[in-house]
């Protein structure tokens, strides 16, 4: 079906004013930056800003999409808020000269559909409460966890191809790109029986989690097998968790680009329900098993919001693990001290900061700075992500003050 030549026209010119920006020379001059920091030899602190609430940034109109056709509202969509973050808060941002277009692999995953209730707060935010139901209380339970399936529709690929190239031929490269999968086993299982109820059986019924967990990891590295064998893993990423991606270390020996492999892709790990574990449950329940899966990829970025600054000592087992989440709920000179120059001390900075009745400049930084004077004590490459952004209270400013105040702070 041919495209609405409107809709051409709209995508086509957010692609050009994309383009332009990608070619400029400090494209390159960031990844290089990434590079550095990601080899754990760092020119200076880079900073991020993602998972942004989209529902509070157009107060302008230039996040108004325009198109009526699905995959052009898509591609019009990646677009306006990539234009957005530039023009607003581009901190250490990379705009690439290429679009992804993802290849149609069918994933069926576990299995197991989520039974759950929503609480709703703001209607415009994508952000929103959850109540799962417990589906996972006897053994028969556990026979519902299934290795995941992989296939790929050489058909869908080939439209959605082709849907990219009469948008963006002459503008931006088109790259087909395979699957991209988290090792984060405890949130899934977190949406499959709810935190409070995982959590009891953690400490009721310890040898049924660990068949929970066993079966689990299983699948997991059943489908990493498949998506090996079919070649439909992603390309070495731009990005891996909100953070830079860019590394010399990756792709692995014998990478094909249309074949990228698991060893050739940066993974990130978590398991934020535990935050209130020990060190032993978390090596017991968490690290034992997403071990088997970390080293059988290139690099891991490990953590989210569970306070790691107590366990970096079970972090250390995790195979090829380069980067390492410290959340607002860390003690900071205990994480550097653990950290040291080993990782990247990946900081996230409390978006809080940014969702107060009003706003307070020096507090963010003051806090950012409490961050760069622990890491260089301890000689920590780092990072500042500001994400999990719920809310600005419909100041959209106040990002751009955020990001103006990290940049001086990492000296950018």
């Amino acid at each position: 079906m041919a495209l609405d030549k409107k809709d051409v026209a709209v995508v086509r010119r957010l692609a050009a004013q994309v383009a332009e920006i990608a070619a400029l020379p400090m494209q390159e001059e960031k990844r290089a930056l990434w590079r550095r920091l990601n080899a754990r030899k760092p020119v200076r602190p880079m900073v991020m800003i993602d998972q942004i609430c989209w529902n509070e940034m157009n107060t302008d109109g230039s996040l108004t999409l325009q198109c009526t056709d699905p995959d052009c509202r898509n591609y019009e969509e990646r677009l306006r808020r990539t234009l957005y973050k530039w023009k607003h808060f581009p901190v250490d941002m990379v705009v690439d000269p290429f679009i992804r277009v993802s290849k149609a692999v069918r994933n069926t995953w576990y299995g197991v559909q989520i039974h759950e209730e929503t609480a709703v707060t703001d209607p415009q935010n994508a952000v929103v409460g959850h109540k799962y139901e417990n589906q996972f209380q006897t053994e028969a339970d556990l026979e519902k966890i299934r290795t995941p399936q992989i296939s790929h529709d050489v058909a869908e690929t080939e439209r959605r191809l082709a849907v990219a190239h009469e948008l963006f031929d002459g503008l931006l490269e088109i790259r087909p790109v395979g699957q991209e999968i988290g090792m984060a086993l405890w949130d899934t299982i977190s949406m499959w029986m709810g935190v409070e109820n995982a959590l009891y059986t953690i400490a009721d019924r310890p040898d049924y989690i660990h068949r929970l967990m066993g079966r689990l990891t299983d699948a997991c590295l059943g489908m990493i097998d498949q998506l090996d064998a079919q070649g439909l893993f992603c390309d070495p990423q731009s990005l891996i968790h909100c953070t830079g991606g860019y590394t010399d270390e990756l792709p692995a020996p014998g990478y094909k680009p249309d074949a990228p492999r698991a060893k050739d892709i940066w993974i990130c790990g978590m398991a934020q329900m535990f935050s209130t574990v020990s060190p032993a449950m978390h090596q017991e329940f968490e690290m034992d098993y997403i071990s088997r899966i970390a080293a059988r990829f290139g690099r891991v970025y490990y953590g989210c919001c569970e306070p790691l600054d107590t366990k970096m000592a079970q972090v250390r087992r995790i195979p090829n693990v380069r980067k390492v989440s410290m959340s607002p709920w860390v003690d900071q000179e205990r994480g550097a001290a653990a950290i040291g120059a080993d990782y990247v001390f990946s900081r996230k900075p409390s978006p809080a900061l940014v969702a107060t009745d009003r706003f307070h400049p020096d507090q963010v930084r003051d806090d950012l700075m409490a961050t760069r004077r622990a890491c260089e004590k301890h000689g920590c490459p780092l990072e500042y992500i500001l994400k999990d952004i719920s809310t600005v209270r419909y100041e959209p400013a106040r990002l751009t003050e955020w990001a103006r105040i990290a940049m001086e702070v990492a000296g950018g």
